[in-house]
């Protein structure tokens, strides 16, 4: 078996390119999984990597490149010692920061694993990570049958909650300013969409919402949020005496003030993807006894890959490229540079 493996990396001048390394040493409760599909994040990798192409013209070359990537997905090849639910030859979809790179190796703690449905491909096990997030994200906001929810920012988490609401029972449209996802969002069924900036979107959601308002509301996006608060706001429902009420939850990277007109709404963070998640004892240990801790990132992860087997979750469609990694740095030069013009990435690693 190969000593080696290569890893996309971010260097000090603002380039991404393949690195060569040693696969990690595979420590107790580890597993060693050879990787067959990455995913790319649009928000937090492709967003991250469009801040550092700066550096092109001033390059910054005094730190060691940095290996990137948090979910993949691929084949057991060898279980650390205490590993008893995998073995050899298993189908699995990994994830986390530190562990999961984009790369042909990975050794990843065995609760940050889950097994692949013989009906999902590796392509499809690759979005693990970000489908976590989005049912985490749910699971934050505790949508009720029949509620009307707004999905702010149809990335890959975006589209992926907005499935998941729907599959709750709840109502949901979308906005977003890139008319591409808003089309994706078509294709598999989104019950409405709004491109900001060439529709109305508050007078959308009015109308949507039968004159009701919103219940509650998702900020799946990074950047500064404070346009997007003060729109949702006035989209939620209306108490008797005037006030604006309901719940958003805030996944990941949004930032903005607190105005006094949202003390009625009650704003939740979500940015994990369920207990146990950067908790090393668990990670490479023994699991929540479930009775007490239903929920934690595996069963979550494994409860996604099931949705995708049963077809209620439709990640392909979320896929607009799929890259050789060997190609990672030529390609990656143009896509950076066409941001409305992707939403997943997916890296094949040649074995």
């Amino acid at each position: 078996m190969a000593d080696k493996r290569i890893v996309a990396a971010l260097h000090g001048d603002g380039r991404i390119g393949l690195i060569e390394e040693d696969i990690p040493e595979l420590k107790p409760g580890a597993v060693l999984v050879e990787v067959h599909n990455s995913l790319v994040s649009p928000g937090t990798e492709l967003g991250g990597w469009r801040g550092l192409r700066g550096r092109v013209d001033n390059p910054d070359a005094s730190g060691p490149p940095r290996p990137f990537g948090y979910q993949n997905a691929g084949v057991v090849l060898e279980v650390g010692e205490g590993v008893e639910e995998f073995k050899p030859g298993d189908r699995v979809a990994c994830m986390g920061g530190g562990y999961a790179y984009h790369t042909n190796y990975t050794v990843v703690p065995h609760h940050l694993c889950a097994a692949l449905p013989d009906n999902v491909s590796f392509a499809q096990g690759a979005y693990n990570h970000l489908a976590g997030t989005a049912l985490q994200a749910l699971r934050r906001g505790e949508p009720q049958l029949g509620e009307y929810a707004l999905i702010v920012g149809m990335g890959v988490v975006g589209q992926i909650t907005a499935m998941l609401y729907q599959a709750a029972g709840a109502y949901v449209i979308g906005w977003d300013m890139i008319p591409l996802r808003l089309e994706i969002g078509a294709k598999w069924g989104l019950h409405r969409g709004v491109v900001v900036g060439e529709q109305d979107e508050i007078e959308a959601t009015r109308e949507f919402t039968d004159g009701y308002g919103l219940d509650q509301a998702v900020f799946a996006f990074g950047g500064n949020g404070d346009k997007a608060l003060e729109s949702t706001t006035k989209s939620m429902k209306l108490s008797p005496d005037g006030h604006h009420m309901g719940t958003i939850v805030v996944v990941g990277g949004t930032t903005f003030n607190y105005p006094a007109t949202t003390t009625n709404i009650d704003i939740r963070k979500s940015s994990r993807t369920g207990a146990g998640y950067h908790d090393e004892a668990w990670e490479y240990g023994p699991a929540y006894p479930p009775v007490f801790m239903r929920w934690t990132t595996r069963t979550n992860i494994e409860l996604c890959l099931r949705m995708i087997a049963e077809g209620r979750l439709d990640v392909d469609c979320l896929t607009t490229h799929t890259v050789p990694l060997e190609e990672c740095e030529t390609a990656m030069a143009e896509i950076i540079e066409q941001p409305d013009a992707i939403l997943g990435l997916v890296f094949e690693m040649s074995h």
